[in-house]
């Protein structure tokens, strides 16, 4: 097994392809959007930069190696030869199914399917492939190359052969792969977007700012980031894309998306990828709004 196709070159696309490369793996990374393409290797560069000052052993990762390992592409069909395929797109379930209707002409019965999702059901997406059996869940945790963990998604009909590829393809990672079964969120963001959805309810009813918030669990349980820091690191569209699948599905009210997190979405303030959401990230250190 020597070549992973990635698809979307957003934030975590980038984190999986740059793993991925640095793992000895080729790697075909694949998004609709030319700016996206055009500007990746720029800022995975950039990317690796400040994931070497976080850990040791992403520091022994040779840059241009990594990076030269990593071919771009608009076209899907030039995935067809790709041993696995991770995908990585929007967290919209309709763009997903159109995304598998096209793969279906491409990938046949032959690639495995990795979907990189945080709450579309696994069974669903592998109904719309030939051969659902060979689709499993794999959720990647942001920021890929610093996150030991990944969560493995057994659906409906995944095989036992694919289960145990996608142990054997995390572990080449340098993953430790946790295997769950197919719901709506899965484990992490079933419990984590009610976390982060709360989150935002304390600072929008003036119980705490963002940063007390964040600080109760930091200092409090032991958590490397708090809830609103890992919204910003996320997406706080994304998340708000998130909770709506979940309602959706389960239409439990539980999962109804605090109206800060919509206004802030509305107001482009998406978190650290557009320099402002719970914190701004604009000057050196990130500051509470």
């Amino acid at each position: 097994m020597s070549t992973v196709g990635v698809i979307g070159a957003g934030v975590m696309g980038k984190d999986v392809a740059l793993t991925c490369a640095a793992n000895g793996y080729d790697v075909i990374l694949c998004d609709s959007d030319a700016d996206v393409l055009a500007s990746a290797p720029q800022r995975m560069r950039r990317l690796l930069r400040q994931y070497r000052m976080m850990s040791p052993a992403v520091a022994e990762w040779p840059t241009d190696e990594v990076l030269g390992r990593v071919s771009r592409t608009a076209e899907p069909a030039d995935l067809a030869g790709a041993d696995w395929i991770v995908e990585n797109i929007v967290e919209d379930p309709e763009a997903k199914r159109k995304l598998y209707l096209r793969l279906r002409e491409i990938c046949g019965e032959t690639a495995r399917i990795a979907v990189n999702t945080s709450c579309v059901p696994i069974t669903r997406i592998a109904s719309l492939l030939p051969a659902p059996h060979q689709v499993i869940g794999m959720h990647f945790m942001n920021p890929v190359p610093l996150i030991d963990g990944v969560e493995v998604i057994r659906g409906e009909h995944t095989s036992d052969a694919t289960v145990k590829a996608a142990e054997e393809f995390a572990a080449s990672l340098g993953k430790r792969p946790i295997v769950v079964n197919d719901m709506p969120g899965f484990v992490s963001n079933r419990l984590s977007h009610l976390f982060m959805n709360e989150a935002a309810f304390l600072v929008q009813d003036g119980v705490a700012a963002p940063e007390q918030v964040d600080d109760v669990f930091k200092l409090g349980y032991g958590h490397r980031m708090g809830p609103l820091e890992t919204a910003d690191l996320i997406g706080l569209d994304t998340v708000v894309k998130s909770l709506a699948v979940l309602h959706d599905e389960f239409q439990d009210p539980k999962f109804r998306c605090c109206p800060l997190l919509k206004k802030m979405v509305d107001a482009g303030f998406l978190g650290r990828k557009s320099g402002r959401g719970f914190y701004d990230y604009t000057t050196s250190a990130a500051s509470a709004r």
